[in-house]
């Protein structure tokens, strides 16, 4: 299954209340050039912004957080997943 970037959910959540970048900037009290950011998919979520968005979108923090460790999960496994298969044995 491909990466999801939160950016991804953030802009369908965004599109199904007709909400702009620059409004939902507002509304969450961040610089617009955050949320820009991270629907664009070059920011990751943070506790901070996880919080704000969970207050502005009635979910908990843990879903932000979670899309985002997923993500960074993903890529991870997807660069260096097999090195570190080959590089570190479990114990016996």
């Amino acid at each position: 299954m491909p990466a999801v970037h939160p950016g991804r959910i953030l802009r369908r959540e965004m599109a199904a209340r007709e909400l702009t970048p620059d409004e939902l900037a507002t509304r969450l009290r961040v610089p617009a050039t955050t949320v820009a950011a991270l629907i664009d998919g070059k920011a990751s979520v943070s506790a901070e912004t996880a919080l704000r968005l969970a207050r502005y979108f009635s979910t908990s923090p843990q879903f932000w957080m979670n899309l985002q460790t997923r993500y960074d999960l993903a890529l991870a496994d997807h660069g260096v997943g097999e090195r570190i298969v080959e590089q570190v044995e479990p114990p016996p």
